[in-house]
C-alpha cells in the first residue's frame, strides 16, 4: 500500500528530526574544514596541494555520488542507502581523525564525500515520500535552516572545537565529533523512517550502470578543473569541460535509448521538461556560485589578512548564520503564500546585503571591520533563507514523489557544481588582485571578489524573476 493510501505516516515530524541531523553533518563538513587547514598543515607536514585535496576532494566525490545515489535510493529504498551513507560517513569521520598522514586524510575525506553524496538526496526524498501540502513546505524550511546554518556556521564550530582541543589536536575532533552523533542518527532512523515500497523495487538492471558511468564521468569532468583551479596552472584543464559536455550528451542520449526501451533511467529527462524544476535549478547553480563564495573569501581576509584567529572569524560571519535560520523559518510558513516572489525578493536582499559588506569594508578596512560587517552580513542572510527553503520546496513541488532521490541529487549536484564554479571564479579575483598588490592590501581583494559574488546572486535573480512571471502558486 502507498503512502499516500494508508495516510500520512505517523512518525514523520521525528522521522525528519532524524534526517536534518544527518543533513546537518555532511554538509557541514564542507565549510567547518576551512579553519582546521592551518592545523592539519602543521601537524600532518601537508603540502599546499595535499590541503586543497582536503577541502575539493570532499567536493568532488559528494557530488560525483549524488545523482546515483538518489536513483538506486527511489529504486530500492531510501532508508537503506540513508543508512548506508550515514553508516559510511561515520566510519570515514573516524578515519580522517585518526589520520597519521596527509594521503591517509585526503583518501579518507574522498570516502567522506561519497558517503555524503549517498545520504543527502534520500533527504529530500523522504521528505517528499513523508509530506504533501502545506507540511512539505514546513519540512523544506527546516531542511533550507539546516542547509544554510550548515554551511555559515562551519566555521564557528571549527574554531570552538580547535580552541577548546588545542591547535596540534583540535583538528582532529573537527571529524571525531560526527561519530557520536552518527551513532545515534543510525539508531533513531532503522526505527522511525519509512521503509521501502516492495511493490516498487526494481532489479539491478534497472538502476542504469552505463547512465551512472557516463553522467559521473561528466560531472567528475566539469568539477575537476572548478575545484583545482588554484593547483592546475594554465589553461589545459579547462580543456576538461568540452569532453565533460561530449560525456554529457552521450548521457542524455543513452538516457533517451532506455526510455525508447521502457527502462527506467538514472534521471527522467521529462523532469526537465517541469518549468519549475529546471529553473528553481538554475536558480540554485548560480545562488550556490554566490552564496559559497562569500564564506571562502571572508575566512581568507579576516583569518589571513587581518590576524582573526579560527574563533573570531567564524564569530563575525555568525550575523549571515542567524539571519538565514530567521529567514529559513519565515520562508517555511510563507512559501505557499507567496511562492516565486519570495525567492526572488530574498535573492534582491542578498544582492543589496553583500553591496552593503563591500561599503562597510571599505570604511572600516582594519580590524574593527567585524563590528560593521554585522548589519548587512544579517541581511543578506536573511535573504538567503528566504531563498534556498523555498526555491527547493518550489523546485520539487512538481516532481513525482517516486521520482524524489533522482530529482534531489540532481538539485544538489547544481548546488555543488555552482558552489565549485563560484570559488574558482572569485578565488581567481581575489588571489590575482593579492598577488598584484603582494599581499599589502586584503581589503581590495575582497571586494573584488564580493562583487564577482554579488553578480552571481544577480544572475539567479534573473532566473527567478522569469519564474516569478509565470505566476504558477505553489500551493495545492
Amino acid at each position: 500500500m502507498s503512502t499516500a493510501a494508508a495516510g500520512p505516516d505517523p512518525h514523520r515530524w521525528q522521522a525528519l528530526g532524524v534526517c536534518l541531523i544527518a543533513g546537518f553533518i555532511t554538509l557541514l563538513d564542507v565549510s567547518i574544514v576551512n579553519v582546521a587547514l592551518p592545523s592539519i598543515r602543521s601537524g600532518l607536514g601537508a603540502s599546499e596541494s595535499d590541503i586543497q585535496w582536503v577541502l575539493s576532494g570532499y567536493a568532488l566525490t559528494f557530488g560525483l555520488a549524488l545523482v546515483p545515489a538518489g536513483r538506486i535510493g527511489d529504486a530500492r529504498g531510501r532508508r537503506l542507502m540513508f543508512m548506508l551513507g550515514l553508516a559510511l560517513f561515520t566510519a570515514a569521520s573516524a578515519l580522517c581523525g585518526a589520520a597519521q598522514t596527509s594521503a591517509w586524510l585526503v583518501l579518507a575525506r574522498l570516502l567522506q564525500g561519497i558517503a555524503g553524496g549517498m545520504l543527502t538526496p534520500q533527504v529530500s526524498a523522504l521528505i517528499q515520500q513523508m509530506f504533501s501540502g502545506r507540511e512539505r513546505g514546513r519540512a523544506f524550511g527546516m531542511f533550507g535552516t539546516v542547509i544554510g546554518i550548515s554551511t555559515a556556521v562551519g566555521p564557528l564550530l571549527g574554531g570552538l572545537i580547535i580552541k577548546a582541543f588545542g591547535a596540534a589536536q583540535g583538528w582532529r575532533w573537527v571529524f571525531y565529533v560526527n561519530l557520536p552523533i552518527g551513532i545515534v542518527a543510525l539508531v533513531l532512523a532503522r526505527r522511525l523512517l519509512p521503509g521501502p515500497d516492495h511493490a516498487n523495487r526494481a532489479c539491478l538492471r534497472d538502476l542504469d550502470p552505463i547512465g551512472v558511468l557516463l553522467l559521473g564521468t561528466g560531472v567528475v569532468l566539469v568539477l575537476l578543473p572548478l575545484v583545482e583551479e588554484r593547483q592546475w596552472q594554465g589553461a589545459g584543464k579547462w580543456l576538461l569541460v568540452p569532453l565533460a559536455a561530449a560525456f554529457l550528451a552521450a548521457f542524455v542520449r543513452w538516457e533517451i535509448r532506455q526510455l525508447r526501451r521502457g527502462r527506467k533511467p538514472v534521471v527522467d529527462l521529462a523532469l526537465f521538461r517541469v518549468r519549475s524544476y529546471t529553473l528553481g535549478l538554475l536558480v540554485m547553480l548560480f545562488y550556490f556560485a554566490g552564496f559559497t563564495s562569500i564564506f571562502f573569501v571572508f575566512t581568507l581576509y579576516l583569518q589571513s589578512g587581518l590576524g582573526y584567529s579560527a574563533l573570531l572569524a567564524g564569530l563575525a560571519i555568525t550575523p549571515f548564520a542567524v539571519g538565514s535560520a530567521v529567514g529559513a523559518s519565515i520562508g517555511g510558513h510563507l512559501v505557499n503564500r507567496f511562492g516565486h516572489a519570495l525567492v526572488t525578493s530574498g535573492l534582491l536582499l542578498v544582492a543589496v546585503g553583500l553591496a552593503g559588506a563591500i561599503v562597510a569594508v571599505d570604511a572600516v578596512p582594519g580590524y574593527g571591520v567585524g563590528w560593521v560587517l554585522v548589519a548587512p552580513l544579517a541581511a543578506a542572510g536573511l535573504g538567503s533563507g528566504l531563498v534556498i527553503s523555498p526555491n527547493q520546496t518550489l523546485t520539487l513541488a512538481e516532481v513525482p514523489p517516486a521520482q524524489g532521490g533522482s530529482a534531489g541529487g540532481v538539485l544538489q549536484t547544481g548546488q555543488r557544481i555552482g558552489s565549485a564554479m563560484g570559488i574558482a571564479a572569485v578565488g581567481s579575483i581575489f588571489f590575482s588582485r593579492l598577488a598584484a598588490d603582494h599581499g599589502r592590501d586584503w581589503a581590495g581583494p575582497l571586494r573584488q571578489g564580493l562583487v564577482v559574488s554579488v553578480a552571481f546572486v544577480l544572475a539567479a535573480f534573473t532566473v527567478a524573476f522569469v519564474d516569478l512571471r509565470r505566476g504558477r502558486p505553489v500551493g495545492r
